[in-house]
């Protein structure tokens, strides 16, 4: 599976992947994922909002009882030449788990799904999670209406070019009744589980986290003919708007991050009119990350007011504190530890996942797998194959207290 996943949307100069919401690369995903479903004799459907599944035991959602079926899997879209596991991993491993239940004859006494969310990573259009916030409720269907990409394509537009239909999209409220548990298996995003040495651990949190797209208006003028003294270059603002950032997170031990940046008229001997930041943070609580918003804001007010600059903020999405359900994060503790010495680590994560948005309304939890190098969205994310294995075995493990007699 692995292999036949790998080359699709695959950057040959980067080495990295650029697998975007409703493009041809998301959609060679998708008949990958359906492909998968079909040669295990899984029941394919796709919902109104582009997320798919892959049932066991039903045909559909409406064939479960309420809170009776189990589900797990994660995403297949990445960031711009993002590295190979985030998504992938946990998709993969959900068949494979699949495939090691039905190996070691397993009897299911519930339904059990897989699913792929769509456009987890919102690489495309800005915001994360769209598949898994419009089954929630989370994201309105006018307001994912008005979601655009970089070149102005509307997602209507992006998915009605892909073969799908815009206006069928919204909550689904009876879809998330059917799930009793949702488990998401996750490359780790960092390195605490490669520090304490174990290949497999327990997700207890997510960290509130959101982004702000911060707009600095000045004033275009030519670059070799105008004084410094009479310039308002909102350049200037945003520089040290960027500098404000990091040091308003190391104070508050939170994260915080400049990562797309947007400039007109964005000529090398121009002085530019706007200067467009996006800035993504996140802290352990609600009040660090408050203080450390308030922080940027203020100092990219004072700046830009020293510069001649107009400064608008627009915060564009963000994710309060995800805390997962105690009894599901301790049932799967009970589970993976019965053949261990020590238990399985819990650990909190600054990253969001769809686990996260279908907390308010859906049993939840996470498995997170080691990641060596503790890099992610690049391509140098990483697993060892023996911890993807460990990581598929802990998964099957799961679903089998979960979901099988």
């Amino acid at each position: 599976m692995w292999e036949e996943l790998r080359p699709l949307g695959r950057d040959s100069s980067s080495g990295g992947y650029r697998r975007f919401a409703w493009t041809g690369a998301d959609g060679d995903c998708r008949a990958w994922f359906r492909a998968q479903a079909e040669a295990r004799g899984l029941a394919y459907e796709l919902d109104r909002n582009g997320n798919q599944w892959a049932w066991l035991g039903a045909t559909t959602y409406r064939d479960v009882a309420p809170g009776e079926a189990v589900v797990t899997g994660s995403h297949l879209d990445s960031v711009p030449d993002g590295g190979a596991f985030d998504g992938p991993l946990g998709v993969v491993s959900s068949f494979a788990a699949l495939d090691e239940l039905r190996r070691r004859g397993a009897e299911f006494g519930r339904p059990l799904a897989v699913v792929n969310f769509g456009d987890e990573e919102g690489a495309r259009f800005g915001l994360a999670c769209v598949g898994s916030r419009l089954a929630a409720g989370a994201l309105t269907p006018e307001a994912a209406h008005r979601l655009r990409d970089g070149d102005g394509v509307t997602l209507p537009q992006a998915m009605e070019r892909a073969g799908y239909d815009p206006e069928a999209i919204g909550p689904d409220p009876e879809r998330l009744a059917a799930i009793g548990a949702f488990v998401e298996l996750h490359v780790e995003q960092g390195r605490a589980l490669d520090l304490s040495g174990d290949p497999v651990g327990i997700a207890s949190a997510i960290w509130p986290h959101g982004r702000w797209r911060f707009d600095f208006r000045g004033e275009a003028n030519h670059a070799g003919t105008t004084r410094l003294e009479d310039r308002r270059d909102p350049m200037l603002s945003y520089a040290a708007t960027v500098l404000a950032a990091r040091e308003q997170a190391r104070l508050a031990g939170a994260l915080a991050t400049f990562g797309k940046i947007s400039v007109e008229p964005n000529g090398v001997n121009a002085i530019p009119s706007l200067v467009r930041g996006w800035l993504d943070a996140r802290a352990a609580g609600q009040d660090s990350l408050d203080t450390v918003i308030t922080g940027i804001e203020q100092a990219a007010a004072e700046r830009a007011a020293r510069d001649g600059v107009e400064l608008s903020v627009v915060r564009e999405s963000f994710t309060p504190v995800v805390e997962f359900q105690h009894a599901l994060r301790d049932e799967l503790g009970a589970i993976l530890g019965k053949e261990r010495e020590r238990p399985v680590p819990v650990l909190g994560t600054g990253a969001g996942h769809d686990a996260g948005i279908l907390s308010g309304t859906v049993p939840t939890a996470m498995l997170f797998v080691r990641n060596p190098t503790g890099v992610s969205h690049s391509p140098a994310e990483a697993a060892t194959e023996d911890d993807c294995v460990a990581g598929v075995t802990a998964l099957a493990d799961v679903l089998e207290g979960l979901a099988c007699r």
